[in-house]
């Protein structure tokens, strides 16, 4: 089993900077090289929408085109953490965030297994 948790949500006005926060264990996690790492979203009546993957292993990161240039994704092998960092936020990133693992290298939220409980962000305008 994987656990999953969100932290760094919270209230931002638009422009400003905002850094999510997942932290993972588990006994399965400990071969955490297997796994890819993502961040999804979603806002009230709006469909789970990808964000963001990074593979543990490898680094290699999978960015919604949309969020280019504004958000990044990250990790720390050490502590077993995921970041996403959120700069220049907009109204329309308001929404719950949501980390999830997978063995598989994806975008589509169907082919992940493992789910946080999810932090809201809400940017003001």
């Amino acid at each position: 089993q994987v656990q999953l948790a969100e932290s760094g949500g919270g209230l931002v006005q638009a422009g400003g900077s905002l850094r999510l926060a997942c932290a993972a264990a588990g006994r399965t996690f400990n071969n955490y090289g297997m796994w890819t790492m993502a961040w999804f979203r979603q806002a009230p009546g709006k469909e789970r929408e990808f964000v963001a993957a990074i593979s543990w292993r490898t680094g290699m990161t999978d960015l919604e085109d949309s969020m280019k240039g504004r958000f990044t994704i990250s990790r720390d092998n050490a502590k077993n953490i995921v970041y996403l960092q959120m700069n220049s936020v907009k109204p329309e990133d308001t929404a719950v965030y949501y980390c999830a693992a997978s063995t598989y290298r994806s975008t589509i939220y169907r082919n992940y297994d493992y789910w946080g409980q999810g932090t809201q962000v809400t940017v003001s305008s």
